[in-house]
C-alpha cells in the first residue's frame, strides 16, 4: 500500500520552499498525481502531470529522445531521468519525478517483472534509483509509487 504520509510531506515540503512539482508516469499509470491532490493545498504546488504509458508518448509528450528509446526501450534509468527533464519542462514545473518499469504479469523487453526505476530532476539536479520490487501488479505499483516520493522528499 502506498504511504499517504509520504505525498503529504513531499506537499508540505513544497509548499515551504515555494516550489512546484510535475508527475510523469508510465507504470504507475496516474497513481503519484493521485497520491499527491489527495492532499489539501497541493494545489498550490501541484502543476500536473503527463500519464505516458505508451512508448511512443515517452517521445511525443515528455520528450524523450526517440533514440534512447530505440536502443535501450522504455523500462531504462536515462529514460526515467528523461522523462522527470522532460515533463519538468513541459509542465513548467520547478520539479519533474517520474515512473517507468515493469508491473507485471509478464516481462517486458526482456526486463523481469518488479524492475523499476524512479527517477527526480529539479533546480539542484536530477537523480535516478533502481528499484528490484516483489510482489504483484497491485504491490509493484503501490511501491513504486512510495519509493518515487522518498526520492524526492531526499531532494527538498
Amino acid at each position: 500500500m502506498s504511504d499517504p504520509s509520504a505525498a503529504a510531506g513531499v506537499v508540505h515540503a513544497l509548499v515551504e520552499r515555494k516550489e512546484t512539482l510535475a508527475t510523469i508516469e508510465s507504470l504507475t499509470g496516474g497513481l503519484v498525481a493521485a497520491m499527491l491532490v489527495e492532499v489539501a493545498g497541493a494545489s498550490a504546488v501541484y502543476r500536473g502531470g503527463l500519464v505516458v504509458y505508451a512508448t511512443e508518448l515517452k517521445a511525443s509528450l515528455a520528450g524523450v529522445p526517440e533514440d534512447l528509446l530505440d536502443e535501450r526501450g522504455p523500462v531504462d534509468p536515462d529514460v526515467a531521468l528523461a522523462l522527470a527533464e522532460g515533463g519538468r519542462a513541459r509542465c513548467g514545473a520547478d520539479w519533474g519525478l517520474s515512473t517507468t518499469g515493469v508491473a507485471g504479469p509478464e516481462p517486458q523487453g526482456g526486463k523481469p517483472v518488479g524492475l523499476v526505476y524512479v527517477a527526480v530532476a529539479g533546480p539542484t539536479g536530477s537523480a535516478v534509483r533502481e528499484l528490484s520490487l516483489g510482489g504483484g501488479r497491485q504491490a509493484i505499483r503501490s511501491a513504486s509509487v512510495t519509493e518515487a516520493l522518498r526520492l524526492l522528499t531526499e531532494h527538498l
